[in-house]
């Protein structure tokens, strides 16, 4: 037998691969060849005589298990093609057809997927004679989908008062009779949802235990890899599986569980020892990704944790260079100075743009650096995504937008027309326009006097459309700025509304998005080179960016990568931007609540960090509109928790005596905000989480202090008066301004220039202003006036 392969491993590598029987856990690292030692070690069983009809291997997607069989076949040939592998739902929708019967299925049943059960849910919401507007689909379905995977059947939910008492309070008392319903008649239609193939596969070995002896006795080795990411159901299944022969291999990284919110229960993998005393444990620490900078970073944050297994990931690679971290006015000026840095980056190294990615914590988060990009001409994708103007509620608010200013386009009226439902159908539409073409009038005309054109119950319908409109018409010719009057129409139509009810992850993100669209309105109306403001002139600007489509397949792959660092995991680049470190928005102000939260939170900058293979640039932004409302941000957490040796920091935030009062100032600050017992609250009012307290006769609470001091910016304190321009002030040439010299700034006040440099084609002043300290601002942007 041809076993060279061996040869290739690490020595913990080969022990994972050549363990013979029973319970195995491998611990594997980010970037410690897994994927490999979890497929040599089934073509070793394979060699070592076990019959590939009785191996399972689990996955969690299709693309890793086809992966894994290619790779296996290259070195035991087609033998390997008999291997059970394939994703949780597939191997189990495989079971079911051959089982199925005993539960009532036939060998045929259909799988619904998630538009099916959509459309499910709305014939029952509306047989049941419910508020369509309260008892949406997408939420009906996370709470079904849940209850499923936790293995909560439909009966339990409905005699369970404490499930009542939730919908109760979600104003949806129904949705335990929508359950109910739901699942006689999936069983009716002979079909099953993703979840049911979990489900089901789970009653089936409950209530029929001599299938489930047939198949624990056929799978003599069942290997499960990302197996932090299970829920509930999926590892009961594996451990029925495997509990007659015992040889259960899982491969997970507890670091990087960060699922929780789709199911995944890190305790399966913390806890897994529990279960299997006799459990060997091999842990991959060897990384061969990334630097040793990077390696060093990831594990001085991820200690931090409490809940983990313990390990040592190092690696053998160069050291690298260290962290930078970049420090931004606003987050348009992150975008375009990590543009910027991309453009720079690829001139100097000669780098191409597939060997970037920038990862954010959401998706909203992307307008800022794709706007930014289109303007250096760098192509990009979104990865799990559309682009920011191409998602459907963002057209949807423009398409509002659009018609407000021009009735006359068609496209925003079919596009808004029955956004949010008012019971306007494509038919009544299709009548509209019949009439206008009859009557030789515009579309719009017809719609204001709809009475005169068409009869029956859409009439009122189409006029108060019209009514809705016109009001913002009204509006528009009153001379209203443009995100007041866009934040009137998103809150008047009811998008905001809908979106805010949406309470799943999707929702939220949508909700999100939108708040992003309505903050770049409001950078559109602050920025003083704009000096239009009305609606029509942003419309103007942002058809630059909408009517380009950046996800377009145009052949050219080479393009700068942007996803959120979910989506990132299992990926890796070469050099990698992760953007908006700031409290609130990383970690999320959602995961504040519990040390659970927030130690998830943490495994995902984790993730993000360990992604990166050469270069790694953090970057946090000191100001973020916020529902229209300039807010300032206070640098994550997280960035406090890397060791400073390991980061390459603004040399221009760390603060003097002048804006922080003097040594013991800062320690007494910092400790109120910073130390043990019942936790603080921070500059929003946030409840911070308790730390242990610091000595401050201990090196680490020095360091930690310089940490602090380097990244806090200089600018926290905000005038009570906002500074009104001298009635001379003309903005002078950037030729005119040089490091030294007296300057005013329209809104800072008076300050001194301390450096001119360049950024991009761009020139950008370094000010330390009387009252707010020191800016960093370009000056295409931000006008300065020289006072001598």
């Amino acid at each position: 037998m041809n076993n060279k392969y061996l040869e290739e491993l690490n020595p913990p590598q080969k022990q994972a691969v050549i363990h013979p029987n029973g319970p195995l856990m491998i611990i594997a690292g980010a970037g410690s060849g897994k994927t490999r030692v979890l497929t040599y070690r089934i073509a070793w069983l394979i060699e070592q005589g076990v019959d590939p009809f009785n191996i399972l291997s689990l996955t969690f997607t299709n693309k890793a298990a086809e992966e894994m069989k290619k790779r296996i076949e290259k070195i035991i040939g087609p033998n390997a093609r008999n291997l059970w592998s394939g994703t949780f739902h597939s191997v189990f929708a495989k079971i079911l057809r051959y089982e199925g019967k005993v539960l009532g299925y036939t060998s045929n049943f259909s799988i619904y997927d998630s538009d099916d059960s959509k459309s499910l849910v709305k014939t029952i919401v509306k047989e049941f004679g419910l508020d369509d507007k309260v008892y949406k689909p997408r939420p009906i379905l996370n709470r079904i989908s849940n209850a499923k995977n936790s293995l909560v059947s439909h009966e339990m939910y409905n005699e369970s008062p404490i499930f009542r008492e939730e919908d109760a309070g979600a104003r949806m008392p129904e949705i335990g009779r929508i359950y109910r319903t739901y699942v006689l008649r999936c069983f009716q239609a002979n079909a099953m949802d993703f979840d049911d193939l979990l489900y089901n596969t789970n009653v089936l070995f409950r209530d029929h235990l001599d299938i489930l002896n047939k198949y624990q006795h056929k799978f003599k080795h069942v290997l499960v890899d990302e197996f932090q990411d299970t829920n509930v159901s999926q590892y009961l299944i594996t451990r029925k599986l495997s509990a007659v022969h015992q040889n259960i291999c899982v491969v997970g990284d507890d670091a990087q569980s960060i699922y929780a919110f789709r199911g995944a229960n890190i305790q399966n993998i913390l806890n897994f020892k529990k279960d299997y005393p006799e459990l060997v444990t091999v842990k991959l620490e060897q990384n061969y990704r990334s630097t040793k900078n990077i390696v060093n970073a990831a594990n001085s944050l991820i200690k931090k944790n409490t809940e983990q297994l313990d390990k040592n990931v190092f690696t053998d690679n160069d050291s690298g260079k260290k962290i930078e971290v970049l420090k931004a006015a606003s987050d348009n000026e992150e975008g375009r100075i990590i543009s910027n840095k991309i453009f720079d980056s690829k001139l100097t190294n000669g780098l191409k743009n597939e060997d970037f990615a920038i990862l954010y914590r959401t998706n909203a988060q992307s307008r800022a650096f794709e706007e930014a990009l289109r303007k250096m001409n760098i192509k990009y994708r979104i990865i799990g995504g559309l682009s920011f103007y191409q998602r459907k509620e963002i057209k949807d608010l423009l398409a509002y937008l659009r018609f407000t200013v021009n009735q006359q386009d068609e496209e925003a009226f079919k596009r808004i027309i029955n956004l949010p439902k008012r019971g306007i159908g494509s038919t009544s539409v299709a009548k509209v326009m019949v009439s206008a073409a009859e009557s030789g009038k515009s579309f719009w005309e017809v719609i204001c006097h709809a009475n005169e054109f068409m009869t029956g119950a859409v009439v009122p319908k189409l006029l108060g459309f019209g009514e809705l409109i016109q009001s913002y018409t009204l509006e528009l010719e009153k001379d209203q700025d443009a995100h007041s009057l866009a934040t009137h129409i998103a809150k008047t139509t009811g998008i905001l509304r809908e979106l805010y009810a949406d309470k799943t992850v999707e929702g939220l993100a949508r909700y999100e998005n939108i708040q992003e669209l309505l903050n770049s309105v409001k950078q559109f109306v602050d920025d003083d080179e704009n000096e239009d403001k009305s609606l029509t002139s942003f419309l103007q600007t942002v058809s630059l960016y909408s009517t380009a489509d950046a996800d377009d397949e145009d052949g050219d792959s080479d393009k700068v990568t942007m996803m959120t660092i979910h989506g990132s995991k299992g990926l890796e680049f070469s050099h990698v931007f992760v953007v908006g470190l700031e409290e609130n928005l990383f970690p999320s102000q959602m995961m504040l609540n519990n040390r659970a939260d927030l130690e998830e939170e943490r495994r995902l900058f984790y993730v993000a960090i360990t992604r990166a293979e050469q270069d790694l640039t953090l970057s946090y932004a000191e100001s973020r509109y916020n529902w229209g409302r300039l807010t300032y941000c206070e640098p994550s957490r997280f960035l406090l928790e890397i060791d400073e040796e390991y980061l390459d920091m603004p040399k221009d935030t760390k603060p003097t005596a002048k804006h922080f009062g003097n040594d013991s100032d800062v320690l007494r600050s910092f400790r109120s905000n910073d130390s043990g017992g019942t936790g603080s609250s921070n500059s929003t009012g946030n409840k911070m989480p308790p730390t242990r307290p610091l000595s401050s006769n201990t090196s680490a609470a020095s360091k930690r202090e310089q940490v602090i001091n380097k990244l806090k910016p200089v600018s926290r304190a905000v005038p009570q008066v906002e500074h009104k321009p001298s009635t001379n002030f003309v903005p002078s040439s950037p030729s005119e301004l040089k490091a030294g010299i007296k300057v005013e700034h329209a809104k800072f006040g008076f300050g001194r220039i301390t450096a001119m440099d360049m950024m991009g084609n761009s020139h950008k002043a370094t000010v330390v202003f009387d009252t707010v300290g020191e800016k960093t601002l370009l000056l295409s942007f931000a006008k300065l006036r020289a006072v001598e």
